[in-house]
């Protein structure tokens, strides 16, 4: 069986390149010199040559305060995107994956959200993708929808310069003091995780709207906490409130999901956010 995978050297990506060929899937990996998805062309031209069975788009312009700056940019890549992948991979009769993020929520349940749970987009960047969910599942017979939280993988997100984690240790090294929010609640998920649970839906053929997440939540301080107490990071952690910064972009408060479809489906929980969260740190900090 032959995967495409979209934004194969990003964060999320290159875990999914990795378990996809653990499982001895042919695995093609693509990148933005190799096919730009804002350009149904392009899309057309790359997918029809390789005719893929299955086509993973983690491809997103996802920087939140930059899709303030630059809507359009965030609609064609989130959203256009999307469509012309699910239009492309419709005639393909392949199954088309998007990757979406817990920030289509409001944050306002304040108790964590099911598939079911109506989506209210509170910024640019959430909203175009949103617009990517309805195209992938309005647009394609077998198009699959997996919403992610609070990622961090071995490879930085490309965009970004890194994640919460190199984040976290940068800062502790270069300021006298780390103050981090301790009132935004989430569930930080590892994307090997992600990657490997992917596999497993995909093995249920199933179409439709998936929440995968680790288990549990914490705030964005309580996240912090983890990493400079498992790196021993000794410079000071300051937890303060989200009003105590300035409000660039609006976000969800609380963004926190239930996996409820998948564990209808029969899939395994996922580890649990902190155990989650050590190994890894174990396993490429210490």
């Amino acid at each position: 069986m032959k995967v495409a995978v979209i934004g194969s050297n990003g964060q999320l990506g290159s875990d999914l390149v990795n378990e996809f060929t653990l499982c001895g899937f042919e695995v093609v990996p693509l990148t933005h010199s190799d096919l730009n998805v804002e350009d149904i062309d392009s899309v057309r031209s790359v997918l029809m040559d390789l005719y893929p069975d299955f086509i993973l788009n983690t491809a997103a312009f996802h920087v939140v305060p930059k899709c303030e700056e630059d809507p359009t940019k965030a609609f064609q890549v989130n959203a256009i995107g999307a469509l012309n992948l699910a239009k492309i991979s419709d005639e393909l009769k392949a199954v088309n994956i998007y990757y979406s993020t817990d920030y289509v929520f409001d944050g306002k349940k304040m108790a964590p959200y099911f598939e079911s749970d109506n989506p209210n987009p509170l910024n640019i960047y959430a909203t175009t993708k949103l617009l990517g969910e309805y195209y992938t599942l309005n647009y394609s017979q077998k198009g699959i929808v997996l919403r992610v939280s609070g990622i961090y993988g071995e490879v930085p997100c490309r965009a970004k310069g890194g994640n919460f984690i190199t984040t976290m240790i940068k800062a502790a090294k270069e300021k006298p003091e780390v103050k981090v929010v301790d009132d935004e609640i989430l569930t930080p998920t590892p994307t090997q995780s992600i990657a490997k649970k992917t596999i497993d839906i995909l093995q249920m053929n199933p179409t439709g709207l998936f929440h995968l997440t680790c288990e549990g939540q914490c705030s964005w301080y309580e996240f912090a906490e983890v990493i400079f107490r498992t790196l021993n990071l000794t410079t000071p952690l300051i937890s303060i409130s989200v009003k105590d910064l300035p409000m660039t972009v609006k976000r969800p408060t609380y963004s926190v999901l239930e996996n409820q479809s998948a564990k209808k489906l029969g899939i395994s929980n996922m580890p649990y956010w902190k155990d989650a969260l050590i190994s890894f740190l174990n396993q490429n900090y210490k």
